[in-house]
């Protein structure tokens, strides 16, 4: 019997992976333990070996597709078998975007099955009529075309008339990248131009507006075939207005930078971030750290960094802080006894957050070794999701670029995040007792910015425990004496 290859859940959190490459194509004879692809989430990429030794019947999903977790994504068997049979009785879904014509076959959707799906929305290109109870299209004038979920709901959200549009799917259904091929000919829209189309406006061919954009005022002009030569399109000299000055580059935002970007977004929307900066003595920290790079390879601290002895430091403090050390997770505060530090990594495919586990409990030298450990690892693409998963608290450090203050963004569900800055020269108060002395100093300091969730965390602890993380980093030394 044919097996089918499905899309594996890599970690408990992710939802779906991009195919970043097929490393074998139909026809194929592979062995069980063949790497069949090589997926990426929001944190690493992974090969997907094939499972099972024989031909690849099929390939539901080009490179570049963003595939749900349990999602078939080939069929593996012997010559002359039914791969369509294969995925017709897999439990796995299939409404994604397909290879072609050929592809994982869907059954019907009842009109409640297609609500369910897409729920019915003011302002969506597709609805749920009340009167007939079949799905109509809120553009066009008919019921709505053969479309698969995601070809509706990108269709609701870019005003596509899904009516028009030839589907390449099983039976001749629309999917995503028919609704994607029919935005490649139409300029981008405001969100003014994109609610008019929706009501039942027509798009324009081409825009007036920033970049090429439609706005409301192309849609009352209509377009260029309409007006001809017009000097709304032309200036005296016949140049077009339109073309933007210079050369353009357009980068598709996808795979783990889309994935980033959402994160990012979600992060700030759903969360009340305020941010609190300070700096503190550097002086002993930069001695120790000197000391430390003069001293015997036999004691394992030649290596410790700047970054290291603040890590050790914040993993000391926290459990005297655990408002600090929590997840909020819908209207449940999460207080943990462990710290489980978090580290931003900026690696060559986005920035990715390891996690060294039970950090309270390490020492010094154990938190500088595992800190470089996962680095290496995101750097290289190794990184495995559990190293990826389950902070309690991140720290992310841009002091090495000469940032003086910044304002990291919260990863979620955590309730704060440190950002280390640079070193820099502040004048003190000289309290030495040379008569000659000017009265200042100019002492090396170096700065933090503390962002909280100020739904749980209000401003006034958070302060109280930047303060206490400033005292132990101007006396690191002692810290590391208890």
């Amino acid at each position: 019997m044919a097996h089918v290859l499905i899309m594996p859940r890599q970690g408990n959190t992710v939802e779906s992976c991009v195919i970043v490459d097929w490393k074998v194509k139909e026809g194929d004879q592979i062995a069980a333990d063949t790497p069949a692809c090589e997926v990426e989430t929001d944190k690493a990429t992974f090969e997907v070996p094939a499972g099972a030794a024989g031909i690849i019947l099929k390939i539901l999903h080009p490179a570049g597709d963003d595939v749900p977790v349990l999602e078939a994504i080939a069929v593996v068997g012997q010559k002359g078998e039914d791969w369509a049979a294969a995925v017709g009785g897999s439990a796995a879904p299939a409404t994604t975007n397909a290879a072609g014509p050929t592809a994982t076959p869907a059954p019907a959707q009842t009109a409640t099955e297609s609500q369910t799906a897409s729920p019915a929305a003011s302002g969506s290109a597709v609805a749920l009529s009340a009167a007939s109870g079949t799905l109509v299209d809120t553009l066009g004038t008919g019921p709505a075309a053969p479309a698969s979920p995601r070809a509706r709901n990108l269709a609701a959200k870019e005003a596509v008339d899904l009516n028009p549009l030839a589907g390449s799917g099983p039976g001749g259904r629309i999917i995503e990248r028919d609704v994607k091929a029919a935005l490649e000919g139409r300029p981008a829209l405001t969100a003014a131009a994109r609610a008019a189309i929706t009501a039942g406006a027509t798009a324009p061919a081409t825009g007036m507006g920033l970049g090429g954009r439609a706005t409301l005022a192309d849609l009352a002009a209509g377009t260029p075939a309409q007006i001809g030569e017009s000097a709304a399109f032309s200036n005296a000299k016949g140049a077009d207005l339109r073309a933007f000055p210079g050369p353009v580059t357009e980068t598709a935002v996808k795979g783990i930078r889309k994935l980033i970007a959402d994160r990012m977004l979600e992060s700030l929307a759903t969360t009340a971030q305020f941010t609190l900066n300070a700096s503190a003595s550097a002086v002993r920290m930069q001695e120790l750290r000197a000391r430390f790079k003069e001293s015997s390879e036999e004691l394992g601290l030649s290596k410790v960094t700047i970054n290291d002895l603040l890590l050790f430091a914040v993993s000391r403090l926290l459990p005297k802080y655990p408002f600090m050390n929590a997840h909020k997770v819908g209207d449940t505060l999460k207080t943990f006894e462990r710290v489980h530090l978090g580290v931003a990594v900026d690696t060559p495919r986005g920035l990715m957050v390891p996690v060294i586990r039970n950090a309270d409990l390490l020492t010094l030298e154990q938190i500088s070794l595992e800190a470089k450990r996962l680095a290496a690892a995101c750097q290289n693409g190794t990184a495995k999701p559990d190293d990826l998963s389950g902070s309690t608290f991140t720290v992310t450090n841009l002091g090495s670029l000469g940032i003086e203050s910044f304002t990291p963004v919260i990863n979620t569900p955590e309730v704060a995040i440190l950002g280390v800055c640079g070193i820099e020269a502040k004048p003190v108060l000289d309290d030495s007792s040379d008569p000659e002395s000017s009265g200042v100093a100019f002492v090396p300091h170096i700065g933090f910015s503390l962002t909280i969730n100020h739904q749980v965390v209000d401003g006034a602890p958070a302060a109280r425990f930047l303060k206490a993380f400033r005292e132990a980093v101007a006396d690191i030394d002692l810290w590391l004496a208890k």
